[in-house]
């Protein structure tokens, strides 16, 4: 909005209820305090009396009052609960979904544009209802003011420049935000907010507005999708709806754009009709070219302002190095004997990447999943103890005492760290069991499977069209161990190696890898079907299965680091898998594995094996075709195995179809 803009001559009647609304409420702090107390002394399980001098009870027991280690009264479960949740991050987190919230429902009365511009007006007034008329108002000033402040103070705590490139996105957006939007705030609430008022203008005389208005859409909800998705990754829901989220977020900010186009074509077929403009005039609160210019000036001195915070917060970080340069250094040790020098108060994990070392942070460094922790190897007595945040993500992954976060841990002595988990680690990895990640037996079911002639076949094919099988059949294979419950550990030329029962216990795993067997023995089939005139002969394959003690952990060199599992289970089930080639069947599962299932296989031959490395021989089972494995007894047993109560070994559940031939 310019002073060229349409409008009569008049005050600017400035609609700042928000700040109104907290201002206007004199008794408020008095009264928020009476209620915490009484809060805390209900929760205390007693009546509330005023405290009348060091020495009062405050229960009709003769219980004192409680005292805090450094004098004064102790705060009540209600008082203390509530400051573990006003915490920096919860409050970021909040205010920026009470601003998110605003935006989206901004751009869904912008997407009404595509109906009407009476539909978008109408949606207009449930939208200024809500926001200005109730205590969402006051909400929202107050969300903006601390989303501001914080991320003053996040700038000022960071000791290195050093981020992933969402992150560096997201905060490059965020600076971005005033300088595109302020404007558009101040006129709307100035002035009239009507769209048929605020398009004529956009559109008819300073069209480069309505161009960075489009702008700030987009940067407004990329930088809120960014922080939503590192917020929502570490939910173990997430990748469910991910998709769905993904397209909303598409889907909702294009739709008010073209929302707005088309209310704006609107406005400008009607601008060419006589009188209308000015009707619309005569009924718009209009600004007259002094208030304009007095927005204007609003506009100026509130980014200078905010800017001249911005370029004090970072004179405030030169500073701190500055003297922080000059004082004691403190040295943080890595594997391969790197070593990385700080200033106190910096983080392990700014350390890490100041210096280049990867190091694995899902959540950016917000202490909202344990992926960046780190296993102490010295100086851990001269360790600050374990922030409550901290504390709580430790005690959910259950570690042990000399495990800390990388991104909480901030040294005040030189330590010697190692990062537990690789740099490529995924949001499911966050909540996975330390002890596992370092390594730790387990009784785990092992499945390998391999192609039959292969080799012969790849010779004959285009390297091209060898992928293409291959890939088709990696993905069939997989979807069916997944869709098990299973874990693809490595593909291996045409073979594939799966674990089972990695976190669910023994009995659930072995019916999971027989489940896994069956679907991919229904899966080769549908897939011959797919590819039967691209394939010369039929695809065949070789299942090997068995249930033991491994060693599983994270294993690997630094990109080429995953869970996977070594041991006697491992090379046992890789064994049974080479002899199906020698009983010319599709699947020799160990009887191991049924008995852990709970599965009866005595349909089937049993045979005792030898096998190459152990010295008893192995009783397994010989199954031509793994689709004839019963289907509703392998839902059974892993649902039985996963609660925990399986049946005796043998019992059959549902009778088996005979072996083929």
């Amino acid at each position: 909005m310019r002073a060229g803009a349409p409008g009569a001559a008049g005050s600017v009647g400035v609609r700042n209820r928000g700040l109104r609304s907290i201002i206007q409420m004199p008794g408020a702090v008095s009264a928020a305090r009476a209620v915490f107390v009484k809060r805390a002394a209900i929760a205390s399980k007693g009546p509330w009396v005023k405290p009348m001098d060091s020495g009062t009870r405050i229960r009709a027991g003769a219980r004192r009052v409680r005292r805090a280690p450094g004098g004064g009264e102790d705060a009540g479960p209600f008082v203390r609960r509530l400051r573990r949740t006003c915490t920096a991050r919860n409050l970021r987190l909040a205010s920026g979904l009470v601003m998110m919230l605003f935006v989206a429902t901004h751009l869904l009365n912008h997407s009404l544009g595509l109906i009407s511009l009476d539909a978008m007006e109408a949606g207009r007034i449930v939208f200024t209802t809500f926001w200005h008329e109730t205590p969402a108002d006051p909400i929202l000033f107050a969300s903006i003011l601390i989303h501001v402040a914080l991320a003053y103070y996040a700038i000022y705590r960071r000791r290195g420049w050093r981020m992933p490139p969402s992150e560096a996105a997201q905060l490059l957006l965020g600076i971005a935000i005033p300088p595109l939007l302020l404007i558009h705030v101040l006129g709307t609430e100035a002035g009239d907010g009507a769209y048929a008022y605020v398009l004529l203008v956009l559109w008819t005389y300073d069209p480069m507005v309505a161009l960075r208005q489009a702008a700030a859409t987009l940067v407004v909800w990329g930088h809120a999708c960014i922080g939503l998705h590192y917020w929502l990754r570490l939910k173990s829901w997430y990748g469910r709806v991910r998709p769905w989220l993904y397209a909303g977020a598409l889907l909702l900010p294009a739709f008010a754009l073209l929302g707005f186009v088309s209310a704006g074509r609107e406005v400008a077929r009607l601008d060419r009709e006589p009188g209308w403009r000015q009707s619309l005039l005569a009924d718009a609160n209009a600004l007259g070219p002094e208030a304009l210019a007095t927005l204007l000036a609003i506009e100026r001195w509130t980014l200078i302002a905010l800017g001249t915070v911005l370029a004090l917060v970072l004179a405030a970080r030169w500073v701190r190095g500055r003297v922080e340069r000059r004082r004691h250094r403190i040295t943080v040790r890595y594997p391969g004997s790197r070593e990385v020098r700080i200033a106190p108060g910096a983080s392990v994990l700014e350390a890490s990447r100041a210096s280049g070392i990867p190091h694995a942070s899902v959540c950016g460094g917000r202490s909202r999943c344990s992926t960046c922790r780190v296993r102490i190897n010295d100086g851990q007595e001269a360790l600050p103890p374990a922030s409550p945040e901290e504390r709580k993500v430790l005690d959910r992954i259950g570690v042990p005492p000399n495990v800390r976060l990388a991104c909480q841990l901030r040294p005040v002595a030189d330590v010697s760290v190692t990062p537990l988990l690789p740099p490529n680690v995924g949001p499911r990895d966050g909540f996975r069991a330390a002890a596992m990640m370092q390594g730790e037996e387990r009784t785990i079911a092992v499945l390998f499977a391999d192609i039959r002639g292969f080799t012969g076949l790849s010779e004959a094919k285009l390297p091209y069209d060898v992928v293409f099988v291959l890939n088709r059949y990696f993905r069939s294979m997989g979807e069916a161990i997944d869709a098990a419950g299973g874990r693809v550990d490595k593909f291996i030329g045409d073979g594939i190696m799966a674990l089972f029962g990695i976190d669910t216990p023994p009995g659930a795993g072995a019916a999971q890898a027989l489940a896994a067997a069956r679907g991919m023995a229904e899966a080769l089939g549908d897939l011959n079907r797919l590819l039967e005139s691209d394939l010369p002969a039929p695809l065949r394959i070789g299942i090997g299965i068995h249930i033991g003690p491994a060693i599983v952990g994270a294993m690997g060199y630094a990109e080429a680091v995953s869970v996977t599992a070594i041991g006697d289970a491992v090379n046992t089930a890789s064994r049974l898998e080479s002899m199906t080639k020698e009983f010319d069947a599709q699947l020799v599962v160990s009887a191991d594995v049924a008995a852990e299932a709970g599965a009866d296989l005595s349909a089937w031959r049993e045979e005792a094996v030898a096998v190459r490395g152990r010295k008893e021989r192995l009783a397994v089972f010989i199954v031509d075709d793994a689709g004839g494995l019963p289907a509703p007894a392998m839902r059974a047993t892993t649902a039985r195995a996963a609660a925990g109560a399986g049946r005796p070994p043998g019992r059959r559940l549902h009778p088996p179809p005979p072996p083929a031939g």
